[in-house]
């Protein structure tokens, strides 16, 4: 479901900072440590963890997966779709279940991990992962999808992922975090 954008926090542009990206990037971080660092975020009742080491130019690592994009990574340049939409991260995974945004599993070389996609009113896909460990959940990455190619993608393994537990059934932030936690080893 297309979520209105009046409902989600303004976007930062490096434009406001007249083009300087370290005044940009210092208030991209600003806002991930309000939502992350100071004030916990949730998904349902479970309260994130991040991966703060090895520290990227002295902040949690866990900002520079989510700012930065790039297969290896010792070598990730920054990406500004990433870093504009900082502010939606956490209303994302708070008001999955309040705003009906899709969520589902998704496994990765072994590891189980919470896809959460806002969709909103005027054709943005966001897109935010968490991690989920035995015990805990990290919040691991976020991402824009810029281009048809990686939407396609995540709706294909969206429905898969729908087909799999079935179209109808209700599953809440809590249930899916519970299921997963309780098939790891």
């Amino acid at each position: 479901m297309a979520v209105a954008k009046d409902r989600l926090p303004e976007l930062i542009y490096l434009e406001d900072y007249k083009g300087n990206y370290q005044l940009f990037i210092d208030a991209v971080y600003t806002v991930f440590e309000r939502d992350f660092i100071t004030h916990k975020a949730t998904f349902g009742s479970h309260q994130l963890k991040m991966k703060y080491h090895p520290a990227f130019q002295e902040r949690a690592y866990t900002f520079y997966h989510m700012t930065h994009e790039g297969d290896i990574e010792t070598d990730r340049t920054p990406d500004l779709r990433r870093c504009e939409r900082m502010p939606w991260a956490r209303p994302t995974i708070e008001n999955a279940e309040t705003y009906g945004i899709r969520f589902w599993e998704q496994e990765r070389n072994g590891k189980h991990r919470i896809c959460i996609w806002l969709d909103t009113d005027d054709g943005d896909n966001y897109f935010v992962i968490l991690d989920v460990r035995k015990t805990f959940v990290l919040l691991w990455t976020a991402f824009y999808a810029g281009f048809s190619h990686q939407l396609k993608k995540k709706v294909k393994e969206y429905q898969a992922w729908r087909d799999s537990v079935g179209k109808d059934k209700v599953i809440t932030p809590d249930m899916l975090v519970k299921d997963i936690m309780d098939r790891l080893p």
